[in-house]
């Protein structure tokens, strides 16, 4: 599997293209603010055709290249339908008034063909398998996709920012809630087995291994513990 990660734009956003092997068809994962360009020339580099556009969740830092990666390549989007609404509405994911300026004015809406997402749902892209989870907390439609494992390869889990190395997404944004946001990492991520690789909406890789033995988050709901943990959060 070919798997090509770049932070984009001012959140630093991860934005992901994945194929089975150069040359081949490929989904891109989360193309985000200013995303649009580093996704060309991943493209063009590994000689990739898309053939889908895959979004972890809403906001803007995720979504915001959505519209011209889709256009430009005539590929569908999928979204989960609790978080549809922030690709054309996004101030009010942000808790922002309509019409405050955003990141310059960002051209925001849906691309002509939007897919939804449903918990449990098995997705077959440019020949690959990639599992879908529902994992509300940072916020209500927010999703993880994760590859099978092979005998040569582990299983690849795109956490979206449900989970990071050290820390997990913030939940004080509208929409955003704690207690769902541990629901979905004892759901979710504990069940993985720990060679699972870690890729997430910022910052670098990691291992479920890794998170369940250094992650204050992930320890406190494997240890059955309520929300008393304080350590920070991330994520727009």
């Amino acid at each position: 599997m070919l798997i090509a990660g770049f932070p984009a734009g001012a959140w630093g956003t991860n934005c992901y293209v994945v194929a089975p092997a150069a040359g081949e068809e490929c989904v891109i994962i989360d193309p985000g603010h200013q995303a649009a360009q580093g996704v060309e020339e991943t493209l063009k580099k590994h000689r990739l055709k898309p053939v889908a556009v895959v979004l972890t969740h809403g906001h803007i830092d995720h979504v915001a290249s959505v519209v011209p990666v889709c256009g430009a390549h005539g590929v569908p989007a999928w979204i989960h339908p609790a978080d549809r609404y922030m690709m054309s509405d996004p101030e009010k994911a942000l808790g922002r008034s309509i019409g405050m300026p955003l990141m310059g004015e960002l051209t925001v809406g849906e691309p002509d063909d939007v897919h939804e997402l449903a918990d449990g749902a098995a997705l077959k892209l440019a020949g690959m398998d990639f599992s879908v989870a529902h994992a509300p907390g940072h916020t209500k439609g927010s999703v993880t996709f994760r590859t099978p494992e092979t005998s040569e390869i582990p299983s690849v889990f795109f956490s979206g920012d449900l989970l990071f190395a050290g820390s997990i997404g913030r939940t004080d944004l509208p929409g955003g809630d704690m207690a769902e946001m541990l629901e979905s990492l004892t759901r979710v991520v504990l069940p993985l087995d720990n060679s699972t690789v870690v890729l997430s909406g910022h910052g670098p890789q990691t291992t479920i291994g890794q998170e369940r033995a250094t992650n204050p988050y992930l320890r406190q709901v494997a240890s059955g513990l309520g929300s008393e943990t304080q350590a920070p959060r991330r994520g727009m």
